[in-house]
C-alpha cells in the first residue's frame, strides 16, 4: 500500500516535480520525450538512466503509470495520490 510519506518522498526531488510538471502538460511521454524536454525548458542534463530512475521512484508512489508500446515506454501521471493529502488539509474557499 502507498502511503502519504511515499508521495512526500517522491515529491522532494525537484526533478521529479518537473517530471511530474511535463506529464501534467502533455500526458503520455517516452523517457526521450521527457528527457529533451527537460533539457530544453528547464536545464536540467540528467542521464536518462538518472531520469529513468527518478520515474521508477514517482511509479513507485503511484504519481505515475508507464506501458509499453511496441518499444517505447509510455509514461503517464496520476494525481489521485495526492487525494488523501488534500482531503487531510483542504484547502479553505476563498471570501
Amino acid at each position: 500500500m502507498i502511503g502519504v510519506a511515499d508521495i512526500y518522498a517522491a515529491i522532494a526531488d525537484p526533478t521529479r516535480r518537473l517530471l511530474l510538471d511535463e506529464l501534467a502538460r502533455a500526458d503520455g511521454q517516452s523517457l526521450f520525450e521527457l528527457c529533451s524536454r527537460l533539457t530544453m525548458t528547464h536545464g536540467v542534463n540528467s542521464s536518462r538512466q538518472a531520469i529513468s530512475q527518478h520515474l521508477a521512484v514517482l511509479e513507485s508512489a503511484g504519481l505515475v503509470s508507464s506501458a509499453r508500446v511496441g518499444r517505447t515506454k509510455i509514461h503517464h501521471l496520476h494525481t489521485e495520490p495526492f487525494r488523501e493529502i488534500t482531503e487531510r488539509w483542504p484547502i479553505p474557499a476563498k471570501d
